[in-house]
């Protein structure tokens, strides 16, 4: 959980396991592609390259985090995290060119069998260094993604498991090649070079995803409901809106409230329901809470609700001589329509005469004006 950092420790902690897990790809990398070559393993070159594109993730992820954690500006009110999102992208497709490299090489050499790598035993001991450096690079990454709630780093994670897996296919190539397979070493380069392929579309598709503001998903939105009806003042939801961006959730929700209660009300209880999103789930960013009186999510609009100042020109046609008495008018739009409550000061309550004629004239005007359904006389307390 975040809670227990601030922002320049989860930057560190990102930017810590990123350049550890660079140096061991740079050193898988030189190890694998040398040992590959001097070796005759194709499956160990093509999972030499696997771990180059590993290295070249960790610098797209070096440079995302720095982009990323940059504070949100006046040309980036959201802040920067898709930035993350497009390396992520890019590194995906980095990933099929690399697999498709991989198996057009390894397929060729399948055609023709003279041209086929015979390796050594020392691959053997390479093969098996990688898959240990790699589980260990794997499980470190992960821990610290979901520290930081990281999805770069998550998904950079998987590319070091997915490497592990990639060694330990190299691993039985190479094997069954010394044990008199000499095709066994291709086909682990070509199926490498799927399991790279594979992890590259993985990553666009998601990223691509999240570019489109696709929403969160159903199980977390179910609980993201549930946390909105269960604060005190919300009658109902009737429109919720989530997305993604970079590791963090937003969210927009239109709540349903009681028509008569005031404004400020109303507010105080959309802080709440913001308040209660963001501590509940950690990577809640930012909530955005819209009051409504009743459900108007599938409300057609035909005409143009009535002003205040339409309203104020309607009183003062209708009472007239009388408006001087009128203290202060409230108004309701519901269902359309308008309810207005005409507030008299409470030293007319004696006044009987005048405020009976202040009912008929508020009568009127329910009788002549469409657009007001009801006209409330109240005396102010």
């Amino acid at each position: 959980m975040t809670e227990n950092y601030d922002a320049d420790q989860v930057l560190k902690l990102k930017s810590q396991v990123t350049y550890i897990g660079a140096l061991v790809n740079i050193f898988l990398t030189i190890t694998k592609i040398g040992m590959g070559i001097l070796g005759q393993s194709a499956s160990l070159i093509a999972d030499g390259i696997h771990s180059l594109s590993d290295l070249i993730s960790d610098v797209f992820v070096i440079i995302a985090i720095k982009l990323g954690s940059r504070e949100a500006d006046h040309d980036h009110p959201y802040g920067h995290r898709r930035f993350e999102t497009m390396a992520t992208v890019l590194l995906g497709l980095g990933l099929v060119i690399v697999a498709g490299s991989i198996a057009w090489d390894a397929v060729e050499r399948l055609l023709s069998p003279e041209k086929l790598l015979i390796p050594s035993r020392d691959t053997l001991a390479i093969a098996f260094v990688s898959i240990l450096a790699n589980e260990w690079l794997f499980h470190y990454t992960k821990r610290v993604g979901e520290i930081t709630r990281s999805k770069l780093l998550l998904a950079n994670a998987w590319h070091h498991r997915s490497d592990a897996f990639s060694s330990v296919i190299v691993l039985f190539g190479i094997g069954a090649v010394l044990l008199g397979y000499p095709f066994a070493d291709a086909v682990a380069a070509v199926i490498v070079a799927i399991m790279i392929a594979k992890m590259g579309v993985s990553l666009v598709l998601e990223s691509i995803n999240e570019l489109v503001d696709s929403s969160l998903p159903e199980d977390y939105i179910k609980e993201i409901r549930r946390v909105i009806k269960q604060t005190n003042g919300v009658q109902s939801i009737h429109l919720l809106r989530t997305r993604r961006m970079g590791e963090d959730a937003y969210i927009d929700a239109h709540i349903v409230v009681d028509s008569r209660i005031s404004v400020s009300e109303g507010h105080m209880i959309g802080d709440v329901v913001r308040d209660n999103l963001t501590t509940e789930f950690d990577d809640v960013a930012d909530v955005l809470v819209h009051i409504d009186p009743e459900d108007d999510e599938f409300k057609s609009e035909h005409k143009k609700p009535l002003s205040r100042q339409q309203v104020q020109i309607y009183l003062d046609q209708y009472l007239a001589e009388l408006i001087h008495t009128v203290d202060d008018f409230r108004i309701h739009y519901l269902e359309g329509l308008v309810e207005v409550e005409v507030v008299l000061p409470h030293a007319m309550f004696s006044q009987a005469e005048q405020v009976e004629l202040i009912r008929k004239q508020c009568a009127m005007i329910e009788a002549d004006i469409d657009m007001i359904a009801k006209v409330y006389v109240f005396f102010k307390a």
